[in-house]
């Protein structure tokens, strides 16, 4: 399976990279990347196993998402097009997802 990580899914990977390299931890941000690069592989491999997030928008009719491991308060959200995998966002839990999901394009 294709995998496109989306322009908002990789400032939201390194936003968090830079967040952690900020607080003196440049090892767990180096983690936090690798969590979710190892995730996509497994949804990719996996990709209806992520749980449904239901939505408004239509356009993410579909709309999965994936824990980081080692990073639970993350997810990742996707959706599958045909044979890609579209990652869309990386987003805490504390966030108001469904406020930042909504206005969010599958640009597939």
């Amino acid at each position: 399976m294709n995998v496109f990580i989306q322009p908002s899914a990789r400032a939201d990977i390194l936003n968090q990279y830079q967040h952690y390299v900020e607080q003196g931890v440049p090892d767990v941000a180096e983690r936090f990347v690798l969590a979710v690069m190892e995730a996509a592989d497994t949804i990719g491999n996996l990709p209806d196993a992520g749980a449904p997030k239901i939505l408004r928008n239509p356009k993410l009719s579909g709309l999965r998402s994936w824990p980081v491991n080692g990073f639970d308060a993350f997810r990742i959200f996707y959706l599958v097009r045909a044979d890609t995998l579209n990652i869309l966002r990386i987003l805490h839990t504390r966030r108001d997802i469904s406020s930042i999901l909504e206005d969010q394009t599958d640009d597939l």
